[in-house]
């Protein structure tokens, strides 16, 4: 049978309850246990401030400006490259018709080794024997200057030993010319121009000597020369003739 302080104290709790506000939400439990997920909120980033707005129309259009010229920039360079690539492209089309066109460029000489020494040799060949006479055999020279000769260099070579060829037979002279170096300075086709190095001497066998009443022969001691001349050759029947002989106005 309840007592008057049960009364009391049952009264007292309704008041209690009575004054507490409400809460219905249900309160979260604390995890007794190992954590299995994340806790909640956890690894999310977080959310990114609202940007504010406000009349900035001229940031917006700095910004713009700002990048519109850093676009402009490649587009630039690149027409100016694609100008000047261009540009060096007809020159380079233009030198090289200019080359092509010019004899200089033409010359076959450093090109066509074979030729080139095929030519060298000839000329060689034919120079010391047109420059090399012997008194006491002239056939060698007579054969030269028909067979190796052509054009205006038959009257040149004539010119140039014609005083030599007047005293030979007297003299008893003996002509001895060889090439010592020569150089192709140019090759167009069938025709070279070649530098000529040469060694020369020169003796007579007439002089004479009194010794005791009789005559002998008395050999001088002859004369030796270089000479350089230029000839050009052109190649005729399998072979480089002599067309011209340049003494370079001596």
């Amino acid at each position: 049978m309840p007592t008057p302080r049960h009364h009391l104290n049952r009264q007292r709790r309704r008041q209690a309850l009575a004054a507490a506000p409400e809460d219905t939400a249900p309160r979260p439990r604390a995890s007794v246990g190992v954590l299995t997920g994340p806790a909640p909120g956890a690894g999310r980033r977080p959310a990114a401030k609202p940007v504010r707005e406000t009349s900035g129309a001229p940031e917006e259009e700095a910004v713009a400006s700002g990048s519109g010229p850093r676009r402009l920039v490649p587009l630039v360079v690149l027409c100016v490259l694609t100008l000047l690539l261009g540009g060096f492209a007809g020159w380079a089309h233009g030198r090289a018709g200019e080359l092509r066109d010019d004899p200089a460029r033409s010359n076959t000489a450093l090109t066509d080794l074979a030729r080139t020494s095929e030519i060298k040799g000839q000329t060689a060949a034919a120079v010391a024997a047109l420059f090399s006479y012997d008194h006491a055999d002239t056939a060698p020279f007579e054969k030269a200057g028909k067979t190796l000769l052509t054009g205006k260099a038959v009257e040149q070579h004539r010119t140039l030993l014609g005083g030599v060829l007047a005293r030979a037979a007297e003299q008893k002279t003996v002509i001895t010319t060889t090439v010592t170096d020569s150089a192709v300075e140019r090759i167009h086709g069938e025709r070279a121009r070649v530098l000529v190095y040469a060694d020369q001497s020169s003796v007579s066998t007439a002089g004479t000597a009194k010794a005791g009443g009789k005559q002998s022969k008395a050999r001088d001691q002859g004369v030796y020369a270089g000479a350089m001349f230029a000839v050009d050759v052109v190649h005729r029947d399998g072979r480089w003739l002599v067309e011209n002989i340049d003494t370079f106005g001596r």
